[in-house]
């Protein structure tokens, strides 16, 4: 496992410690308050911080300091692992998708998807 994947399965342990059915403490945590809230919860917070993360890139093209975009795609990094920990699922399971697709061209990556 190298740094990249190492702190994303720890940031997943802490997350999935989080989770109510693990002993959450909704008094003291953001992430077992979001995951005991339900997907409407997190997904919201996910647009948000999507439209951040544009918006940001958006500064980062008329000049502003780039630090701002990585931030904000941490925030967006941080609550789609929220959603994969609500799902039962894993960043492992999102780097094993990448890693299938690696050398496809994109455009047939699409094409081969079912429809629908």
């Amino acid at each position: 496992m190298n740094m990249s994947t190492d702190i994303l399965a720890r940031v997943a342990d802490v997350l999935e410690s989080r989770l109510p059915a693990n002993g959450g403490n909704l008094e003291s945590s953001y992430v077992a308050r979001l995951l005991h809230k339900g997907p409407d919860a997190f997904l919201k917070k996910i647009g948000e911080e999507a439209t951040e993360t544009v918006m940001a890139a958006k500064d980062v093209d008329a000049g502003a300091d780039k630090t701002k975009l990585v931030y904000e795609v941490a925030d967006l990094w941080f609550h789609t692992m929220v959603a994969l920990t609500h799902y039962g699922l894993r960043p492992e399971d999102v780097v094993a998708e990448l890693a299938r697709r690696e050398g496809i061209s994109g455009i047939e990556e699409k094409a081969s998807r079912p429809a629908g």
